[in-house]
């Protein structure tokens, strides 16, 4: 069982800052396939960006490309989200999610964008 625990959001103003953290339990981190999601209200959850397990490989979704960053410190437990340049449509809630012999999802961290 892995349990994840996020921080980090809040209300930003559009072109603001924040950076979402998220740790997980367990010793097998270094395993542990990692990434953000995010759910608007109305709207599905989708992926935002995804760390791998082994060579650090990453991936983001087009529409955070060049402005989000996602990372991980083993020595910590835990993997972030560096968000630049927020815009009104980032508002959502961030699930930090880990796939090892299993799905888990974190509770949630509200985001919100607006002046």
């Amino acid at each position: 069982q892995v349990q994840l625990v996020e921080s980090g959001g809040g209300l930003v103003q559009p072109g603001g800052s924040l950076r979402l953290s998220c740790v997980a339990s367990g010793r097998m981190f270094t395993r542990y396939i990692m990434s953000w999601y995010r759910q608007a209200p109305g709207k599905e959850r989708e992926l935002v960006a995804a760390i791998s397990n082994t060579d650090g490989m990453t991936n983001y979704d087009d529409s955070v490309k060049g402005r989000f960053t996602i990372s991980r410190d083993t020595a910590k437990n835990t993997v972030y989200l560096q968000m630049n340049s927020l815009k009104p449509e980032d508002t959502a809630v961030y699930y930090c999610k880990a796939v090892w012999s299993g799905v888990y999802w974190g509770q949630g961290t509200q985001v919100t964008v607006s002046s």
